[in-house]
């Protein structure tokens, strides 16, 4: 059997003295949330339980000592490594206001790198799924399905989307020009399947759907342009149609075309070209994403995964 983790030792009580005061000040001085001061005041008193461990305390702790305790915090996310950071930034900063230590040991630390959040994005299968809820008995139907597979087909933003005009699109070279972020355009190619459902709308759907403004590609129901947020609207209830559980972002399916490009190979400077991004920085979070499926995918089918 494997050996028992030893129990840290028992907070010293001139430590937890020192901590009790520190969160009374910023209780009074700052007014943080008793969640919050609840937070700072665990993180303080794991250090200090560690620091004793070492025959050490919180007044006469080093910058070393802070280093060594937050590279062995094995398993911590960044952003909790990052909170318990700034919960010993400031109370060491408070020792050192108050004279009881002459030196920050937190001074010229780090602060862990947290990241750029994953986009939520959906499986090819949950794609197709919103795909195919349009009702494509009516021209509004016609219209929802021809813009989702436009929207999946090239990775436009939901603002370039509604934006379209009939100039922009090339449907005999598949093409579309869109006027991005800082007015600069850029060629989108349109796949088969997109092709088929924008020409069919064009044919069978669009017509019925025009008003005043004969150069709006996707009209509203009133034929005026659709704003992205009557269109963000339909898919919240085409998701709820297909049975999408995940919660969605009028950037899903646009989060969805540049993963699943990624996953079947694609070039991240192409990815990026498509999307419009100035900086292949912002392209890379997809790789990511990508990694986060596989890895998905391998802990749920692969038989040594352990899972």
């Amino acid at each position: 059997m494997p050996t028992p983790t030893p129990a840290p030792p028992p907070l010293p009580d001139a430590d937890q003295a020192l901590i009790d005061a520190w969160l009374d000040g910023q209780w009074l001085e700052r007014g943080l949330s008793r969640h919050t001061l609840d937070n700072y005041g665990r993180d303080l008193r794991q250090f200090g339980q560690w620091l004793a461990a070492r025959h050490q305390g919180l007044a006469r702790c080093q910058r070393s000592d802070v280093l060594d305790y937050l590279a062995g915090r094995v398993g911590i996310s960044a952003r909790s490594l990052a909170r318990q950071l700034s919960a010993m930034r400031s109370f060491f900063r408070w020792m050192k206001r108050e004279n009881r230590i002459a030196e920050d040991p937190t001074l010229n630390v780090a602060r862990p790198r947290l990241g750029r959040p994953l986009p939520k994005t959906l499986s090819e299968a949950e794609v197709e799924a919103l795909l195919a809820a349009p009702d494509l008995d009516d021209a509004l139907g016609l219209r929802d399905r021809a813009m989702l597979e436009v929207l999946y087909a090239s990775g436009l933003r939901v603002s370039e989307l509604v934006g379209l005009t009939l100039g922009q699109v090339n449907t005999r070279q598949g093409l579309v020009r869109v006027v991005g972020k800082g007015d600069k355009e850029r060629l989108v190619p349109l796949g088969e399947e997109a092709l088929h459902w924008l020409e069919r709308y064009l044919r069978d759907g669009r017509p019925a759907l025009l008003g005043d403004d004969r150069e709006v590609l996707f009209p509203s129901r009133r034929g005026t342009r659709m704003t992205r947020q009557t269109f963000w609207h339909r898919i919240k209830q085409l998701a709820v149609r297909a049975g999408v559980q995940k919660s969605l972002s009028p950037h899903t399916l646009r989060h969805a075309f540049a993963t699943h490009l990624l996953n079947h190979g694609a070039d991240l400077r192409v990815v990026q070209l498509l999307l419009g991004h100035s900086d292949l920085s912002t392209t890379q979070i997809y790789t990511h994403v990508a990694q986060h499926r596989l890895r998905e995918v391998y802990d749920a089918h692969h038989p040594r995964s352990g899972t």
